[in-house]
């Protein structure tokens, strides 16, 4: 059996999980999150953990139970604590604002790039730092897999956008002829 899959998840205090219709929502102080299961694993909804079981012992029903349970440990972690990643911005003259429901990127480009920020999602910029906060694991970590792809770090001089734990392997430029 899946060593994941077989791990009940726990429901704290507050959060309610309901499930109809081959979907599950968990509703916490930081929000509603709705997913829908795969049917080859059965979930079990008591009142104080969620169970995972599944019919055989098939390689691809294996993977979609270790799944499933970490899929809903997600949801819980973040309808109770959330979700958050920071990036950080390094060049000269790079910088970002927030304004409204975009996220302005200005970033070496002949234009500034204005990005959309979902719902759900909450962004905070300070000095040159971007923090990305949210209730859904995947839409923060999009989010911010997003806005890294504006200007990625180039390895020789680090100018970018980068994760705050992030290294970037730095090139030696050309060597001097002559």
């Amino acid at each position: 059996m899946s060593r994941v899959g077989r791990k009940p998840v726990a429901i704290p205090s507050g959060v309610t999980i309901t499930q109809k219709d081959g979907a599950l929502e968990v509703k916490g102080p930081k929000g509603t999150l709705r997913e829908s299961l795969h049917a080859r694993v059965k979930v079990d909804v008591a009142s104080s953990e969620v169970k995972f079981g599944r019919p055989d012992d098939e390689p691809a029903t294996r993977a979609l139970h270790g799944l499933v349970r970490a899929t809903v440990q997600n949801m819980v972690v973040g309808v109770t604590q959330g979700f958050s990643r920071e990036l950080e911005i390094q060049g000269t003259g790079y910088r970002a604002e927030v304004k409204g429901k975009s996220l302005n990127l200005t970033c070496g480009f002949s234009h500034p790039v204005a990005m959309a920020i979902p719902e759900g999602v909450k962004v905070s910029v300070a000095e040159n730092r971007i923090k990305i906060e949210g209730a859904s694991r995947h839409q923060v970590g999009q989010f911010a897999s997003n806005v890294r792809e504006v200007k990625p770090p180039e390895p020789y001089k680090g100018k970018g956008i980068r994760y705050v734990d992030e290294h970037v392997r730095r090139k030696v430029g050309k060597a001097a002829a002559g």
